[in-house]
């Protein structure tokens, strides 16, 4: 199947299970949309408080601002590249009110526990700071150099966990990657780069069977596109299978499927509305890189 037969069956998916969001956003991406339709989309899910919530982050239920659902608002405003758009601060502005004594925010806000939530989302009653999603939310804060307090405080938290890390798991490791891609310290953030990059290429850690089942991050996962900080622990015949592989996950109904058990069919074709768009993304950035 060629780009425009794969776009054409994803788009018609798109349309009949998406939400308005992933449908602006997957024309800005592949149709000459523009951005506004995109940013009114996204207004929304933006509460009083300046957070995020209302099932943006869609394996949880809950209207009530939670870090993730910031980290995702901020992942689609650096997609479109509005990340000047006035809910940027606004969001800030939250950050710096869930912010524990240690810097950081948490993984989850215990709000969350009062809605229907996958299993992994349930909160303690007073949740630590992590680094996922803090030094995620701090990278794409530097990657745009917006200017807020709160960006310096979370800062010397990422720095002093990650200093202290051994983490090979997925969900640590992409924020904090995001992070150090995008911190001024280069120095610092190199040193923590290559350390990150000795753990993973040891054997066995990452997924490299392009047909594994289940939910398992794979090459792509780590390196989904050919400027991520990641690509340079595969060689281009891994990658080249599993883009092999990717492509030909496209479903039927021209949408690709999750890896995991959602808790409703509606949070399915919310998540499928996604990672649709993402695998599309991912194919095309490799595409374009090799025809240069």
């Amino acid at each position: 199947m060629n780009r425009s037969q794969r776009l054409a069956k994803a788009q018609e998916f798109i349309w009949l299970h998406a939400r308005l969001l992933e449908c602006n956003l997957f024309a800005y991406l592949f149709a000459n949309g523009g951005k506004e339709p995109v940013l009114a989309a996204l207004h929304p899910y933006q509460n009083e408080d300046g957070g995020f919530g209302n099932a943006l982050e869609p394996d949880k239920r809950c209207p009530d601002s939670q870090p993730q659902d910031v980290e995702v608002a901020l992942h689609i405003l650096d997609t479109i590249n509005a990340m000047d758009d006035r809910m940027v601060t606004r969001a800030c502005d939250y950050l710096a009110t869930i912010t524990t004594p240690e810097g950081g925010v948490p993984f989850a806000l215990p709000s969350v526990n009062a809605y229907p939530h996958a299993p992994w989302w349930t909160a303690e009653a007073n949740p630590p700071a992590s680094l996922n999603p803090t030094a995620a939310l701090v990278g794409l804060l530097l990657k745009h150099g917006v200017q807020h307090p709160w960006i310096e405080t979370a800062s010397t938290f990422c720095w002093r966990e990650i200093e202290a890390l051994d983490s090979t798991e997925f969900h640590t490791l992409m924020p904090v990657i995001t992070f150090l891609e995008h911190t001024p310290d280069r120095g610092r953030a190199e040193h923590e780069l290559q350390r990150i990059a000795t753990r993973l290429a040891q054997p066995g850690v990452i997924e490299l069977d392009p047909h594994a089942q289940g939910y398992v991050q794979k090459p792509l996962d780590w390196a989904p596109n050919p400027r991520s900080f990641c690509r340079r622990l595969f060689t281009n015949d891994i990658i080249e299978r599993h883009l092999t592989t990717l492509a030909e996950r496209q479903r039927d109904d021209g949408g690709w499927p999750i890896a995991w058990d959602p808790i409703s069919s509606t949070v399915e074709s919310e998540w499928r509305g996604r990672v649709t768009i993402e695998a599309l993304r991912t194919l095309d950035a490799y595409e374009s890189a090799s025809s240069h």
